[in-house]
């Protein structure tokens, strides 16, 4: 396998992106300046060592002084409520919104309709814990499913 298929392989595992679409990855970054594609390979090694995940609500976060995003380290987020979304994208919407001011927690992506490997799909046992958790700690009151309204997310609410 030469180097253009090896980078194109490594572009077909993006969401979305087929073969065509890969290539086409691959051949632009080979018509850019060598300074671009330098740059591009230090942002995504500066990505994996910089970015945590918090482990309250698996949002991406940026490294700072504590293992928890700023949401679920601020005091003045409401406890009592949780909101499930079903990606980091998702998050990063509600909370442009500014109308909601508690917990999250971030699925992991939507259930297919013909699975019953639900596990491997979303984060089925940590949502459980999460919520028994704050149910024995009394801070839990609401739960807000936000999924996508398509077979697959109403597929995932009744898991």
């Amino acid at each position: 396998m030469n180097d253009i298929e090896k980078l194109a392989n490594c572009f077909k595992e993006f969401p979305g992106i087929g073969e065509r679409q890969a290539k086409r990855f691959v051949y632009f970054l080979l018509h850019k300046n060598p300074n671009y594609v330098q740059e591009l390979g230090e942002s995504i090694l500066s990505l994996k060592n910089n970015i945590n995940q918090c482990p309250s609500c698996f949002l991406f976060f940026q490294k700072n002084n504590s293992s928890l995003c700023e949401n679920c380290g601020n005091p003045k987020t409401d406890r009592s409520m949780l909101l499930i979304v079903e990606k980091d994208a998702d998050y990063e919407n509600m909370k442009k919104g500014k109308n909601y001011i508690g917990m999250y927690f971030i699925l992991g992506g939507l259930v297919p309709i013909v699975t019953k490997d639900v596990v491997s799909f979303v984060r089925t046992k940590e949502l459980l814990k999460t919520v028994e958790d704050r149910l024995k700690q009394n801070e839990l009151k609401e739960v807000i499913l936000a999924l996508s309204i398509n077979p697959q997310g109403e597929n995932t609410d009744t898991f």
